[in-house]
């Protein structure tokens, strides 16, 4: 704990506070950080959703709410919660860590978002600002819309709406695995045709794996209905 306090650069005044932020519910103890993530993506929430309103003054709500969605998520806190290696702090169970719970982006990011709920606890809004920003502009050298944005979803959406006039749609194959450690197998239709398939930890990640996957076919083609039509 005196390592990740160093790499953060501030001590705790209560040890359990910080001990109870690192906790994996899969330690089935009588205490684990679930609480203290709920708090804390409520102070990250609004920690950025601040940053980005100062920063981008001339931006509308609709570009700030999704600067934020790509800033806000779990990749992203996973991304930041890297540069602290903060998986090699978390307690958890030995087949949670057999299971690659140390590489898992939901269990990495939960955690982050329970140590900024902690130093909340402690020291207020202004000390996770202090801690949290630094180590958000560290892990994205640019943040932007064009540079963040890796929402597929939309983008297949707005593409297949402007040249086809249609909706693609998702379809879940299956879901596989323990139910600690699920994988979801995703289909991406357009109309009636199967345009791609994605496997991902994740419903939402699977989704947005399979319209990445059928946007780059789709702008493959010629512009207009492609032969597959």
């Amino acid at each position: 704990m005196q390592r990740l306090e160093g790499m953060l650069n501030y001590k705790f005044k209560n040890k359990a506070l910080l001990k109870e932020a690192l906790t994996h519910r899969s330690c089935k103890l009588e205490i684990n950080n679930e609480r203290l993530e709920f708090l804390g993506d409520a102070v990250l929430d609004l920690i950025v959703g601040e940053y980005l309103f100062t920063k981008f003054r001339h931006n509308g709500e609709g570009e700030l709410s999704k600067l934020r969605a790509a800033l806000v998520n779990e990749e992203s806190f996973f991304k930041i919660a890297s540069l602290v290696n903060l998986g090699s702090f978390v307690s958890m169970s030995i087949s949670e860590e057999r299971n690659g719970g140390r590489e898992k982006h939901s269990i990495i990011s939960d955690a982050l978002e329970a140590v900024m709920g902690a130093i909340y606890l402690e020291s207020g809004v202004a000390k996770v600002r202090e801690i949290f920003i630094p180590l958000l502009e560290k892990s994205f050298a640019k943040i932007d819309l064009k540079t963040l944005s890796k929402d597929y979803k939309t983008a297949l959406q707005e593409f297949t709406q402007e040249h086809f006039g249609l909706m693609p749609r998702y379809e879940l194959v299956r879901a596989f695995g323990p139910d600690h450690n699920k994988t979801f197998e995703i289909a991406a239709f357009l109309e009636d045709r199967k345009m791609a398939c994605e496997i991902g930890k994740s419903k939402k990640e699977a989704e947005q794996l399979a319209a990445k996957k059928m946007l780059a076919l789709l702008k493959a083609q010629t512009f207009g209905r492609p032969e597959f039509f």
